[in-house]
């Protein structure tokens, strides 16, 4: 039985009474913070460990944003998506091995003459060793010597062990590499039929903002793709020409070379820079090197705190520190793989939470046109969908699905033929 209060006491609090409303509110959200970070982890954690599918997937989403429009163009012009899709490939992956081949066969005829003289500068610094200020001895050298076969050999289980991983490394490659020409063959020639089919999968009421956040997402992909061949192509020209000024021999296979290397993140830049360097050392001495490395890392400085932040955050709609971060924090994370997907994936980001948040879904004319009447049928024919699903299932064919309008540009001819007809006229109803 409850006692009764004395007349005249203070009313009893509740201890939660005694926590002020401020810090009630902060501990609300901090403990929401915490289970958006912790499973933003665990995601980043399980997808860590799925790396040999994840990378390849979305390589081949990256390659798609930089083909589809070719694939687009090509059916504007009645091929057919097949051999639209087969043109596409097979000229990409010509291009990619004819300025490969170009590369690697002008620098084999040109390494002929540096190898030359690359022998008589060893020779030059083995004479500097000999007579210079170490005054180095045949006996020295050897001893030397002995001390470095002995490292060798205490260490020869690491030795190998590394170059086994290695050897599992560059199988994981290539199985990389063949999963992610697959993936792109299909995302080129059922990406809308795939995409519908998720798209479909979702609750009714969620489709629509789903499809058209998806596809703005789509359109800053694609334009990420077009501004990082632009960022390459500068990279290409600005180090080539510096290596015509200089005299540096291969300038114009070095210049294709940087160009592919600019796709990779760090490492490309290091390994093409390195070898621009070292062209310059061998061909015309450490003046010269100095020189041709002042020009690579002016370049590559020009890159990464003008080119990328301004032009690659405007074209994605991003501010150029939140581009900064990005790949900072992707390398930090990731590694490489980091660098090359933390733009791209922070520019959907960004495209789909404006979408969503905007309601872009409900003025959008690209989507399938909203269900209307009452969300339930009283009297429904027998295997009939919902109403609510009427747009979306009468779209279930890929060549009904209208692709994105702002993809390159242009409105495809499927939505515009989708548009000019009706829904009876389109699936014989």
């Amino acid at each position: 039985m409850a006692v009764a209060p004395e007349p005249g006491a203070p009313p009893r609090r509740d201890s939660a009474d005694s926590v002020s409303f401020g810090v009630r509110i902060a501990a609300s959200w901090a403990w929401r913070v915490a289970v958006v970070v912790g499973t933003t982890g665990l995601l980043v954690w399980m997808l860590g460990h799925l790396s040999l599918l994840v990378v390849p997937l979305m390589i081949a989403a990256l390659l798609s944003g930089l083909l589809s429009p070719i694939v687009s163009r090509l059916r504007r012009l009645r091929v057919p998506v097949g051999i639209a899709v087969g043109i596409t490939l097979l000229g990409f992956l010509g291009l990619v091995t004819a300025l490969v081949t170009i590369v690697s066969r002008t620098m084999a005829r040109g390494f002929e003459p540096l190898w030359q003289q690359a022998v008589a500068g060893l020779e030059t610094v083995e004479e500097w060793i000999f007579t210079g200020p170490l005054q180095f001895s045949n006996d020295d050298m050897a001893d030397l010597t002995n001390e470095t076969l002995e490292q060798l050999r205490n260490n020869s289980s690491e030795i190998l062990s590394e170059a086994l991983s290695w050897g599992s490394t560059l199988g994981h490659i290539v199985a990389g590499i063949l999963l992610a020409l697959f993936a792109l063959i299909f995302f080129l020639l059922e990406g809308q039929r795939i995409w519908a089919f998720i798209v479909r999968l979702l609750p009714a009421d969620a489709r629509r903002p789903v499809d058209g956040a998806g596809r703005r997402g789509w359109k800053s992909l694609v334009n990420y793709v077009r501004v990082q061949l632009f960022v390459a192509f500068v990279d290409a020209v600005g180090i080539g020409l510096g290596a015509v000024i200089l005299g540096v021999p291969l300038a114009v296979p070095l210049g294709v070379l940087v160009f592919l290397g600019s796709f990779i993140p760090i490492l490309g830049a290091l390994v093409t820079g390195t070898v621009a360097v070292l062209l310059a050392l061998v061909a015309n001495g450490w003046v010269n090197a100095l020189i041709m490395l002042i020009v690579v890392l002016a370049v590559q400085q020009a890159e990464s705190h003008i080119l990328q932040p301004l032009v690659m955050g405007k074209a994605v709609s991003l501010h150029p520190l939140a581009v900064v971060l990005a790949v900072t924090g992707g390398t930090l994370l990731a590694g490489i793989a980091g660098a090359l997907f933390a733009v791209p994936l922070l520019a959907i980001a960004n495209a789909v939470i404006k979408y969503l948040a905007d309601r872009g879904w409900e003025r959008d004319p690209v989507l399938p046109p909203a269900a209307t009447g009452p969300p339930v049928d009283p009297a429904p024919a027998a295997g009939a969908p919902p109403a609510s699903d009427a747009a979306y299932a009468s779209s279930s064919s890929a060549d009904d699905w209208p692709a994105p309008a702002d993809l390159d540009g242009e409105e495809p001819p499927v939505a515009q033929e989708t548009s000019s007809s009706s829904p009876s006229e389109r699936h014989g109803a």
